[in-house]
């Protein structure tokens, strides 16, 4: 792993998070006070480089696992946000042993609901580039006043076309992949901590993530959204040291 920040106390502590996390000095400030922390950068976010070939959500738990193995981490106690929880789910699976408890805060690995009007908007977007393959079609519209090439590229959200074309295929490998089955297999005590209007992560998904996971317990974060934590750090952090017994 290219970047990680370390502060030693007594009880260890991994946050696996996306790349926003590591700027809440705040949150670890306050964390840092009890528990060892290690913030991982993942490759793509952050101050780490980009992969040199689509990533899978694999990829980042056999990343993590190596970091676990390079630090001599032999177990530790995991907090996650949004993607984070992705690679915790796969890295319970895969490696129980490393993980004492987790806490799952506005976890993704759950496939989304979609409706009619997704599945219309992906076909139409899949249409269109098989019409730009063809030079013929892409002069009849042109002709036509519609510039493909232009709605192609403005497809996706402002995330999303930010990204370069090997982030964009990992982007595309990580959402459409579903970690549901893998649930059942969590055997440490999970916290799932969630913001009730959350839209990025719904709180449905919550809900099934409680039902899945054998040991595990919902708090919800009233009014807060996908950032749940960041509406009232110090009680989140309190939440956190009692479930950790820090």
């Amino acid at each position: 792993m290219e970047n990680y920040l370390r502060h030693y106390i007594t009880i260890k502590v991994i946050l696996l998070v996306n790349k926003r996390f590591l700027n809440y000095n705040a949150l670890w400030s306050m964390m840092s006070e009890s528990f060892r922390v290690i913030a991982i950068d993942f490759p793509g976010h952050g101050k780490s480089p980009e992969p040199k070939k689509a990533f899978t959500v694999d990829d980042f738990t056999d990343i993590t696992i190596g970091f676990f193995e390079k630090l001599g981490i032999e177990k530790a106690n995991i907090v996650c946000h949004s993607f984070g929880g992705r690679v915790s789910i796969k890295m319970a699976d895969k490696r129980p042993d490393l993980i004492n408890k987790m806490v799952f805060t506005d976890a993704a690995g759950i496939l989304p609901k979609r409706g009619i009007k997704y599945y219309y908007k992906v076909y139409k977007y899949k249409f269109g580039k098989r019409l730009y393959k063809w030079e013929a079609s892409r002069k009849i519209l042109k002709a036509a006043g519609i510039d493909l090439e232009k709605k192609i590229n403005s497809a996706g959200s402002s995330d999303y076309k930010q990204l370069s074309s090997s982030m964009k295929k990992t982007f595309i490998n990580v959402v459409n992949e579903d970690l549901t089955p893998l649930l059942k297999n969590i055997k440490s005590s999970t916290l799932l901590v969630w913001g009730e209007l959350d839209t990025d992560t719904p709180m449905y998904m919550a809900k099934i993530m409680e039902r899945e996971i054998k040991d595990s317990g919902l708090v919800v974060f009233e009014g807060s959204g996908h950032f749940s934590y960041l509406d009232n750090i110090p009680r989140y952090v309190k939440i956190i040291k009692v479930f950790f017994g820090g």
